[in-house]
């Protein structure tokens, strides 16, 4: 029998019941949001799965690594759920055999992960000093990637800043960071690149710049409210630019790869499709998104709406110049066109409708308020995990599309997507987690029928990991890590089979083949649970007396145990 679902966290966000006009702007829009298509991908489409490095790894001060801004931001009380840490995560630093050959039973084509800049560079100033032994360890993760046939892809940053940068620099609100960036890259381009042929220089630079400097949810956990966010991001877009240019100049005739970036995006999508003002604050809501840093990349400046509505909020608020900074002639050039291919992650999707906020000399300015709208969930939208995370997979294809006619149709990575649960205790039968992937890579397949340029396919994550100020309390894995345990053992939900399925038919052949993966998936997941929920009581058997189940938590199992239990005592 099947473990019971256990109950989902009940703090949803506070939802409007919308009456919902139907798209009728472009002709894509018109598809019936509902319908499956059957069909498959590409031939070459790249299948794969990602991680990074703090976030799985562990081995926080192992090995001449240095400290980065989360292992300092982790360490502090109150910034984490449950004050928990990557301290030691999913120990993926001692674990790269056991998590290859986790990919290769996906049948992966390629793992995507990041690099610790602290790990080779522990001042993060590369004349200080270099980590022979950090080097190492990648080394051994790509050599071994290889071997099994699988395409690695590395992001440089994923939010892991050396701590040494923070204290002395102020982190990304100094332009000094875009050298230190540079050196740190090419150094990688250096000792990997003759393997490395796919290369992304950020991962999601809007949680860096929104989240890091100017809510201060997540490291350095500054609040620079108005000025932090586009400070961070103005370097951050010069440091990309900068990176890819090192590549181009030095590296790229030698080593024939691709330097991109991983852009996130949601989806805004009209409250009102009859509403002009709507239709702008939706289009507002993804330009000060996904257009802060794609509109720079690809045509050299910021959006004009960016331009227009931050510039006009400073002289409200008496300010000589906007709190937007500006590009140069020079740097615009410079910019513009510094990627080979764009890296999207995509989760979910809001409504959003027009929002006057004040910005007179008295008003408090952000980020948020600068965009003058409102975001809003329909309450039948399916919120399996995260408070923020929506299941509306026809956003994704409404996001792929809006890349392809803004950025001229570049060749684009989905470089995360996929979703989390907020669980009270172990469930392998991740049957929303199976739903969820097939209709996000459904519309995917559509956008690609639409002419979108959609070249690979990253599901996010290939483990339960750390989850930022989140800790541990949300699990995006297709593959379930028991954290009480200091082994970390890792458990096959049901979406491994789910996915396996779809790499190896390269999409979805026909309704019977694909209902009856999913038959299968939960079928296997229901006996792997049973043998999960009693692998802890073998190695926990001492807590199992003060009525202590580790991560499971069914009646049926306790009661084996204590079953278990009588028959030792009757024996001795």
């Amino acid at each position: 029998t099947m473990l019971p679902r256990c109950a989902f966290s009940v703090c949803h966000v506070f939802v409007l019941v919308l009456c919902l006009s139907s798209a009728e702007d472009i002709d894509w829009t018109k598809n019936d949001h509902s319908s499956f298509y059957y069909g498959t991908f590409p031939a070459g489409f790249s299948w794969g799965a990602g991680s990074s490095a703090y976030q799985t790894e562990g081995a926080w001060d192992k090995d001449g690594k240095g400290l980065s801004i989360w292992d300092v931001f982790s360490h502090k009380k109150g910034k984490i759920q449950q004050n928990d840490t990557g301290d030691s995560s999913c120990e993926g630093y001692h674990k790269v055999k056991d998590d290859v050959s986790l990919m290769k039973e996906l049948k992966l084509n390629h793992y995507r992960f990041s690099i610790s800049w602290p790990r080779l560079i522990p001042t993060g100033i590369k004349s200080d000093h270099i980590n022979e032994k950090g080097i190492q360890y990648y080394d051994g993760l790509i050599d071994q990637l290889l071997e099994s046939k699988i395409t690695p892809v590395v992001t440089l940053y994923h939010w892991d800043l050396p701590q040494v940068l923070q204290e002395k620099y102020g982190g990304w609100q100094n332009i000094s960071l875009v050298n230190h960036f540079n050196e740190f890259a090419n150094l990688c381009f250096e000792r990997f690149g003759n393997r490395v042929k796919y290369w992304m220089t950020f991962n999601n630079p809007w949680s860096v710049a929104v989240e890091g400097y100017e809510t201060g949810e997540h490291a350095p956990g500054l609040r620079l409210r108005g000025t932090g966010a586009y400070r961070a991001a103005h370097h951050i877009i010069k440091a990309h630019a900068k990176v890819w240019h090192t590549y181009d100049t030095q590296w790229r005739a030698k080593q024939k790869g691709l330097v991109g970036i991983s852009l996130s995006g949601d989806w805004g999508e009209p409250v009102d499709m009859s509403n002009q003002k709507d239709i702008e604050a939706a289009e507002r809501y993804v330009q000060f998104y996904l257009g802060w840093f794609a509109t720079p990349i690809f045509h050299g400046d910021y959006p004009q709406v960016m331009k227009d509505f931050i510039g006009r909020k400073s002289v409200q608020q008496g300010l000589g110049t906007s709190r937007l900074p500006t590009f140069s002639t020079q740097e615009k050039s410079y910019i513009k066109g510094t990627c080979d291919f764009l890296g999207i992650g995509h989760f979910t999707t809001r409504y959003i409708t027009q929002k006057n906020n004040p910005s007179g000399r008295s008003s408090s300015s952000s980020y948020f308020t600068d965009r003058d709208l409102a975001e809003l969930v329909d309450p039948r939208w399916p919120d399996p995990g995260s408070e923020w995370l929506y299941s509306v997979p026809w956003g994704f294809r409404r996001l792929l599309n809006f890349v392809k006619i803004q950025y001229g149709n570049p060749m684009i990575y989905v470089t995360e997507n996929g979703v989390s649960e907020k669980m009270l205790c172990t469930e392998l039968c991740d049957d929303w987690r199976i739903q969820y992937y097939k209709d996000y890579i459904n519309e995917m397949l559509k956008a690609i029928k639409d002419g979108v340029n959609v070249k690979g396919y990253t599901a996010w994550s290939l483990l339960d990991k750390f989850e930022w100020d989140e800790g541990y309390s949300e699990r995006f894995g297709l593959y379930y890590v028991d954290f009480r345990n200091k082994n970390k053992p890792r458990y096959p939900k049901a979406s491994v089979q789910f996915y396996k399925r779809v790499i190896s038919s390269n999409g979805f052949p026909n309704q019977r083949e694909v209902e009856n993966w999913r038959r299968k998936a939960i079928e296997t997941c229901s006996s792997s649970n049973q043998l999960l929920a009693a692998d802890p009581l073998t190695s926990h058997m001492e807590m199992v007396t003060e009525i202590v189940v580790p991560t499971v938590c069914t009646l049926s199992i306790l009661l084996s145990a204590v079953f278990l239990m009588f028959l030792l005592r009757r024996r001795n």
